[in-house]
């Protein structure tokens, strides 16, 4: 799904299969769902010719939740955002930002409460970012992700790295409290402006 979203079409199934270093079969089915819902249109030779990417967003979180699809802990940086992505810009893990830090990146709706960061190792990150881990009163939800594919295509601002924003749209679509209402504001902002996230 996120490479069905990420790259623009034309493309067919081998090509996107390629490029989103899937099988062939798993995006066929993922096509074929698509297409079933009506939410891309095929060419003559079975190739993806248009994708109504929203719509396929809206389809994939049908399936998938931030929360509920991965591992998650809630931490405290009891200093602020600012000093935790002051630590993520020395951070020498893999990791990416999802949630409302990316999205008030490009779309402020409001100032971003919760950083949302994906990690190979919750522990260790903590560890080596200094935070408390907390119920009350977090403003850190560090993600162990069930799949990879979300360290894929990040971008990076401020030294800072960044989920591609359709995942960020689809993290804050199953996010509680004002996460889908940051959602629609990514969006439409997705929208105006593709050549900045597509390829």
């Amino acid at each position: 799904m996120r490479a069905v979203c990420d790259f623009r079409p034309p493309y067919g199934i081998r090509e996107l299969a390629a490029r989103a270093g899937a099988s062939p079969a798993s995006v066929s089915r993922v096509v074929d769902l698509l297409d079933r819902e009506a939410l891309l249109t095929r060419g003559k030779r079975g190739e993806v010719s248009a994708l109504d990417w929203p719509g396929a967003i809206r389809r994939w979180v049908q399936d998938y939740s931030l929360t509920e699809s991965n591992r998650t802990e809630t931490f405290l940086e009891p200093r602020g955002l600012g000093v935790l992505q002051r630590k993520l810009a020395k951070f020498g893990e893999t990791y990416a930002v999802t949630g409302s830090l990316p999205a008030s990146a490009v779309a402020p709706v409001a100032a971003p409460r919760l950083a949302s960061v994906y990690v190979e190792d919750m522990t260790q990150a903590a560890e080596e970012l200094g935070l408390r881990q907390a119920d009350a009163g977090a403003n850190v939800l560090l993600v162990e992700p069930f799949d990879p594919v979300v360290f894929d295509r990040r971008w990076v601002r401020d030294d800072v790295a960044y989920c591609a924003l359709s995942q960020v749209a689809a993290d804050l679509l199953t996010s509680p409290g004002r996460g889908p209402a940051e959602a629609t504001g990514l969006t439409s902002w997705m929208e105006a402006n593709e050549d900045a996230w597509r390829s």
